[in-house]
């Protein structure tokens, strides 16, 4: 089989194995748990499924409602801190910061700045204006990925069934 790339914008709510099973209608088989903690998802087609919780943190991220976008939603600030795993500042010279932000999915940025003067150097500064650079780097990319969620991989396809 051929691997894919696959990003869609669902709705889902919590809801244990057993539970949708019963939604269902279907018996529980003998060999699962009922009370495995998951979600009932919905997606854009109308197609209803269940998710481990596990995995459905592994895969989806939330999105803030914004009732006034056509796809209503969109990427929030909180959104963007909280896609920050981690960040490193290291000093680079007498004048320049480094820092390193390592995201929530492992991809890192790297942003650097720096000052005429080594007098004027401050490690806080030079952080903060990495980090502001990173921050729009990072709604760029949940915009990227947001928009892909919305309007699929390939936008003039659709879903011809």
């Amino acid at each position: 089989m051929k691997k894919y790339i696959g990003t869609k914008l669902v709705q889902a709510r919590p809801m244990t194995r057993g539970a949708y099973n019963r939604y269902r209608g279907w018996e529980i088989p003998a060999d699962e748990n009922p009370e495995d903690e998951g979600y009932l998802i919905q997606y854009p087609d109308g197609y209803v499924s269940w998710s481990p919780k596990g995995m459905f943190d592994h895969s989806y991220l939330e999105v803030d409602d914004n009732p006034q976008l056509p796809s209503g939603v969109s990427i929030g600030p909180g959104m963007v801190e909280a896609f920050i795993d981690r960040i490193e500042v290291m000093k680079l010279g007498e004048r320049t910061t480094v820092v390193r932000c390592i995201l929530k999915n492992g991809f890192e940025l790297v942003e650097s700045s720096a000052c005429v003067d080594p007098r004027n150097y401050s490690v806080e500064i030079g952080q903060e204006a990495c980090m502001e650079k990173i921050r729009d780097r990072i709604w760029n990319l949940l915009g990227f990925l947001l928009q892909t969620a919305w309007m699929g991989v390939r936008k003039d396809e659709g879903t011809k069934g």
